[in-house]
């Protein structure tokens, strides 16, 4: 944590304020709405996304920059899809293609915006995904983790387009895509194989290895297979848990919705934390990764939006039982970040 205060948050939004500053030049209003829009309300993700670049500071000038491009164009993307008129997949797709190409810096650059009316961005995405190859070239290992980043963004991509169509097709269309996974990983139900594939953190773990100029293909596959689906999973789940009432209101698909009842959520999220917790203790850093895990779960339990909503207050009140003193301190800590901070 205390690498977290002296380094990662004020270099995090030193970044951010840069990238705010290339947002408020965006030609195009609704453009350049909610590019300032996911800057201003979703600054915690590249900060905890960020904390990966806390287990190897000397490397932080390249992952900070790296991890806060990459982030704000997710977050820049989802403000664009959630508020979008057309509902449009082929739209969505080529949008997030942009997250792709920020991974493959042999791709060539694409007018993300040909399928929609807002086009004139003053070069603001294409510069976020300079910024992530420009970040990508200083990784010594990344050839070796590449394969594994993309297929993780592919999969992200594919989780934006299907949620974001038109609601009578959202679920059908869901349930199709996951049809060609279901084989590979049989111990999941089809709401939590699509959590799991919104969360970048996996990908940001693979940044943090690709650091090594040593990396290894069979490190690449047991971060890859420690992360996917248990680590991410448990992430978006805990993120969907607290936004309940949030997403009924807005009628926006929500992951928990598709348990039996609150107490089946407390089963499937508590297992999930438990075979997340076996998966990474075979890493290397397997400290540091639960660390990861005990932050995950504190940051969400602690949030306001649990104590607004009775059932979900119950939830956190039974999966903070007998909680070991790290989670117990992160939780303590994410109270004091949200009352001091923000």
């Amino acid at each position: 944590m205390y690498r977290v205060y002296k380094y990662i948050l004020p270099e995090v939004r030193s970044a951010l304020s840069a990238w705010q500053k290339r947002a408020e030049l965006i030609p195009n209003e609704e453009l350049r709405k909610q590019a300032l829009a996911s800057i201003a309300s979703k600054q915690f993700h590249c900060e905890g996304g960020a904390v990966y670049a806390a287990a190897r500071l000397e490397v932080r000038d390249v992952l900070i920059p790296l991890i806060v491009a990459f982030q704000t164009i997710s977050d820049y993307l989802d403000n664009l899809c959630d508020r979008s008129t057309s509902m449009d997949p082929d739209d969505f797709r080529l949008l997030h293609q942009s997250m792709l190409d920020a991974v493959q810096p042999e791709e060539p650059l694409k007018d993300y915006y040909a399928l929609r009316e807002d086009k004139d961005d003053g070069g603001y995405l294409h510069a976020l995904v300079e910024q992530c190859r420009a970040s990508i070239a200083r990784l010594p290992g990344y050839s070796t983790a590449q394969s594994s980043i993309v297929r993780l963004v592919g999969l992200y991509t594919d989780l934006q387009v299907y949620k974001h169509i038109h609601p009578d097709k959202r679920e059908d269309a869901l349930l199709t895509w996951w049809q060609s996974y279901e084989a590979e990983y049989p111990e999941l139900a089809w709401n939590e194989f699509a959590a799991a594939t919104g969360s970048t953190l996996g990908v940001f773990q693979l940044f943090l290895a690709a650091a090594d100029e040593h990396l290894t293909s069979r490190e690449v596959e047991q971060i890859r297979e420690a992360y996917f689906p248990y680590v991410c999973g448990l992430h978006i789940l805990l993120d969907y848990l607290i936004d309940q009432e949030e997403d009924r209101v807005g009628g926006d698909l929500n992951f928990c919705n598709y348990y039996d009842g609150q107490g089946k959520v407390v089963e499937r999220i508590g297992h999930i934390a438990e075979i997340a917790t076996v998966r990474i203790s075979s890493l290397p850093e397997g400290r540091f990764h639960r660390m990861i895990i005990e932050g995950l779960l504190a940051l969400y339990l602690s949030d306001s939006k649990v104590r607004e909503q009775e059932e979900v207050k119950n939830v956190s009140k039974r999966l903070m039982r007998n909680s070991p003193l790290m989670r117990l301190f992160f939780w303590l800590n994410s109270r004091w970040i949200r009352k001091h901070m923000y």
